[in-house]
C-alpha cells in the first residue's frame, strides 16, 4: 500500500511557505547526517558506467545527498546504466543489419514464434534496478521530495542554529 497523505515537501519548500503543517522544527534539521563527498569509483564499473559515476556523484554533492557510505548503492546504480548502454548500443547494432530494422527487439523462439529480444530484456532489468537505485538517491522528481539533504552541506533559511557559520541558501 502507497504512503497516505499527500506527498511531503522537500524542506526548504515546506520552509518557505511558513511552515504550514507547523512540523517540529527538530524534523527539519533532525536524522543523521554524514559528511557530503564523493566515494572513490569502484574499479569493476565499465567504462560507461564510470562516466555515469563521475557524473552523478557531482550532481550529488552538489545536493548534499551523497556520502562515503553511499559506494555501493552508487556503484550499483551506476553498474545498471552501464548495462543499459551496452545493450542500446548491440540492439542498435542488430537493427542496423536487419532491413526492417527490428532484429534487435525482437528474437524467435526455437518453434519460429516471436518473442521479445533477449538484449530488451537484459535492458528492462537493468533499467529497473537503476530506478529503484536512482529513488533513493531522490533522482526522480517524487523522490526528491524525500530526500534530504546532509547538515554538514546546507541549512534552511530561517532555521539556523544559535552560533552556526552561515552556509548554503544563508550564505547569499
Amino acid at each position: 500500500m502507497g504512503q497516505r497523505g499527500p506527498k511531503p515537501l522537500p524542506d526548504n519548500v515546506h520552509a518557505l511557505r511558513g511552515n504550514p503543517s507547523k512540523k517540529p522544527l527538530g524534523e527539519f534539521l533532525g536524522g543523521v547526517n554524514p559528511v557530503v563527498e564523493i566515494p572513490s569509483c569502484p574499479a569493476h564499473l565499465n567504462d560507461e558506467a564510470r562516466k555515469e559515476y563521475k557524473r552523478i556523484t557531482a550532481e550529488l554533492k552538489i545536493l548534499g545527498l551523497i556520502s562515503k557510505i553511499d559506494r555501493a548503492a552508487i556503484s550499483a546504480y551506476c553498474s545498471a546504466w552501464g548495462e543499459v548502454v551496452c545493450c542500446e548500443k548491440k540492439i542498435a547494432e542488430l537493427n542496423a543489419k536487419d532491413p526492417k530494422g527490428e532484429a534487435g527487439l525482437v528474437g524467435l523462439t526455437p518453434n519460429g514464434y516471436q518473442q521479445m529480444s533477449v538484449w530488451v530484456q537484459i535492458r528492462n532489468r537493468a533499467y529497473e534496478r537503476m530506478m529503484r537505485f536512482a529513488s533513493e538517491f531522490g533522482m526522480s522528481p517524487s523522490s526528491r521530495t524525500k530526500a534530504t539533504p546532509s547538515e554538514n552541506q546546507q541549512s534552511l533559511p530561517g532555521f539556523e542554529k544559535p552560533d552556526a557559520p552561515k552556509t548554503g541558501w544563508n550564505a547569499l
